[in-house]
């Protein structure tokens, strides 16, 4: 795809604009600290030429695949004009590289420098989770996040939607799992509108939208809204009046996932959906009569894990036949349990060594993978711990060529004990675009931590002026500060 744009010192060409790219800017003794995350290859002069906003434009390329009337290019280059020129409020431009290349000097006159670029994403997969069942985030927070992502060139916003605390989803379908399982059932939620709303911006910002829906365990708020759905724990012969994970014995249980599922794949339109499938407590289910009758029945013995195979197998057959590919996380596999062949693996747990083990088994049965476990960054500590997420090397473990091929990339994890709308931006940012750049660059050109962080630093500037309040790396200070809501 073509685009071309134009300013008032001449014509500059932009070809191939999804994947490879290559920009070459021909423009006339600065340059920025460069570009996050860095390009494949990228080469800038200290030759610059002057940029008139009132006379800079946008258009397609005769040659363009795409033309006027592409939703998303129209909105990106209206988008990235008060990006690029943000003191000037009309206009459009766009593209994310470009946008960051350009700068002011200290008499507010914009310039870009001559340079030379060739990029494309190492990973196809590059997302950010948020959870909105242990705080809810309102709509606004998410497009903010959704802001964010694509300056980092994030491209998939994982929905961690449900959990045990709380069930925002308002379902058409099963209403009272809102209603009943939401911290509150009218301001705490996401509507469908919303949800479309999300689902929408997401689009025009080049990222897709993948919900969670975690089952057999996480899901204690979906009990207060669906009765029979959950299992009844016993204290000896008696029920304790508690429950535990859903209830894998019951067909009736089955007949509400493939209902639930199939809304759920009629309002989110990705071709993938995430079922969970981990850190099942296997308790209840053993102190349930009807759960162990169940299973002297089905030969599973006292192999609860079995039981585990027995349920996600069913969902995972119920959303094949809603034609969706599953996501799951790695205990599925841990857990020997069968799945179609282009399930894909998530891996959260461990450190280095246990999860590249954990690499090496999943691609050596066949199985696509997704790594998450170095990057929960809803973890904190005191420092630079961005430059943990920075030097994970994710196809560093014992393996082949096309074993490693199997990695098709990585998730940054905001889990929501601690994490609200009023501190999700500055967790999140820029700790988040240390990953970005480990999954969108060459790692050979990105080894070093100490020559990433000037342009760390000037990409966190970025980010404060164009609203998002990313935390500092270390003293220093941002030549536009943020100024407030």
């Amino acid at each position: 795809m073509n685009i071309m744009f134009a300013v008032s010192s001449g014509r500059y060409t932009r070809a191939n604009f999804i994947l490879p790219l290559l920009i070459i800017i021909q423009l006339g003794l600065h340059t920025v600290e460069g570009v996050w995350p860095l390009p494949q290859a990228f080469t800038s002069s200290t030759e610059r030429y002057p940029l008139n906003p009132q006379a800079f434009y946008f258009g397609y390329g005769k040659q363009s695949a795409a033309q006027q009337g592409c939703s998303v290019l129209d909105t990106a280059f209206k988008r990235y004009f008060s990006l690029i020129f943000p003191d000037y409020s009309s206009g459009s431009t766009g593209l994310e590289t470009f946008s960051q290349m350009v700068y002011q000097d200290d008499f507010g006159s914009y310039f870009v420098n001559k340079t030379e670029i060739e990029d494309f994403p190492r990973f196809q997969f590059r997302g950010i989770l948020l959870d909105t069942s242990r705080h809810y985030l309102p709509v606004q927070a998410i497009l903010k996040t959704l802001d964010a992502m694509a300056y980092s060139k994030f491209n998939v916003f994982h929905w961690h939607i449900v959990d045990d605390p709380s069930f925002p989803y308002q379902s058409s379908t099963f209403p009272d799992l809102s209603s009943k399982g939401a911290f509150h059932p009218m301001t705490h939620i996401y509507t469908q509108s919303d949800v479309r709303r999300v689902i929408s911006y997401a689009r025009l910002q080049g990222i897709r939208v993948l919900p969670e829906f975690d089952s057999p365990g996480h899901t204690k708020s979906w009990g207060k809204g669906q009765s029979d759905l959950l299992t009844p724990c016993y204290r000896g012969s008696t029920p304790s009046g508690t429950f535990g994970p859903v209830n894998p014995v019951l067909p009736s249980t089955y007949q509400f996932m493939e209902k639930l599922f199939k809304e759920v794949s009629s309002v989110f339109p990705d071709s993938y959906i995430h079922l969970g499938g981990d850190e099942v407590n296997f308790s209840c289910w053993k102190s349930n009569p009807d759960v162990r009758a169940f299973m002297q029945k089905m030969g599973f013995g006292a192999d609860f894990t079995k039981l585990e195979a027995f349920y996600i197998e069913n969902i995972v057959n119920i959303t094949s036949a809603l034609n969706k590919t599953s996501i799951v996380w790695q205990d599925v596999f841990d857990y020997h349990e069968k799945i179609p062949e282009d399930t894909v693996l998530h891996i959260w747990k461990g450190l280095p060594e246990v999860y590249q083990t954990e690499l090496s088994r999943i691609t050596k049965a066949g199985k696509r993978v997704l790594l998450a476990a170095p990057w929960y960054i809803n973890h904190i500590s005191y420092g630079q711990d961005w430059r943990n997420y920075y030097t994970v090397q994710p196809q560093n473990f014992s393996g082949t060529e096309e074993q490693k091929k199997l990695v098709i990339g990585g998730e940054v994890c905001m889990w929501g004990e601690y994490v609200d709308a009023t501190n999700l931006n500055p967790r999140l940012w820029p700790r988040a675009s240390a990953a970005a750049e480990r999954l969108w660059s060459d790692e050979k050109q990105t080894s070093s931590v100490d020559s990433a962080f000037p342009r760390l630093q000037d990409f966190r500037c970025k980010l404060v002026r164009r609203g998002i309040q990313a935390e500092p790396l270390y003293v220093g200070h941002c030549k536009h500060e943020y100024q407030g809501v």
